[in-house]
């Protein structure tokens, strides 16, 4: 196990994403077409280009991108994850490794593009930043993306939400509003520009299970430091409020892409 502990996350209660990676490996591998279209619009998954997939977890990233012709490395802190990836991509040319992403070492120039989904803000990045500055070749490209549920526009989004904060108060991954624009933010510094913003909501589809599996695999539930009988309180919870909806529905979300040049 690889536990995480951040002060500006779940109020410094720790997290490991190797808990739940059963679940993530079965209900995390939702992102849209468009996502990796856009993606692939923006310069990055091209033909013969190297790319980093930081914090890779169950490698959902690289398993739909590679079979275009980039060649990916997968990174993450957690051995399950990668376990779970390795076993997901097998007959794919996919490099996997175990590491945290402020321990990694690659030659300078090695990549193409590095990209961060759903975890940049769990990196040190006074370390990380420099490091992958190195990594980059000359032009290139850092991927920070991210894709949130919107619980202010899914009545299903936000009681799902608010189960979870009555068995884990401490979570901080609740109430995310649609953002209206991405400034440059500050600690890019003199190291990386910004080259492309991208925001956009699109109304994802899951059944009873999907959504129900979507939440245990969320850090609040899954992923927590909460022992077993309330995560198994939790689920009764939830599957009772599910067995009041009807067996399809969708739930918006709001994805986004910002997108840095090396300088």
């Amino acid at each position: 196990m690889a536990d995480i502990t951040q002060s500006n996350v779940d109020h410094g209660k720790p997290f490991d994403f190797g808990k739940t990676s059963d679940a993530y490996a079965k209900y995390r591998d939702i992102y849209p077409e468009s996502f990796y279209a856009k993606l692939f619009a923006l310069g990055i998954g091209l033909p013969g280009q190297h790319i980093l997939d930081l914090g890779t977890g169950t490698g959902v990233l690289p398993r739909a991108m590679a079979p275009s012709g980039a060649h990916f490395t997968g990174i993450d802190i957690s051995p399950e994850q990668i376990a779970q990836a390795r076993a997901l991509s097998q007959g794919m040319e996919i490099d996997y490794l175990v590491s945290p992403a402020e321990e990694i070492d690659f030659a300078p120039g090695t990549f193409d593009a590095i990209t961060a989904v759903q975890c940049f803000w769990y990196f040190n990045r006074a370390v990380l930043l420099p490091k992958l500055h190195e990594m980059l070749k000359e032009h290139g490209q850092l991927a920070i993306l991210n894709m949130a549920w919107l619980p202010h526009k899914s009545k299903i989004a936000r009681q799902s939400e608010q189960i979870i904060l009555k068995y884990n108060p401490a979570w901080t991954g609740k109430g995310m509003r649609k953002l209206p624009f991405l400034p440059k933010p500050r600690w890019a510094g003199p190291l990386f520009r910004v080259s492309h913003r991208v925001l956009y909501c699109e109304g994802l589809s899951f059944t009873r299970e999907s959504w129900h599996g979507r939440m245990l695999a969320c850090r609040g539930i899954g992923a927590s430091s909460l022992p077993p009988e309330q995560i198994a309180a939790f689920e009764r919870e939830h599957l009772a409020f599910l067995a009041t909806l009807p067996e399809e529905f969708t739930v918006p979300h709001q994805i986004v892409m910002l997108i840095l040049q090396k300088n």
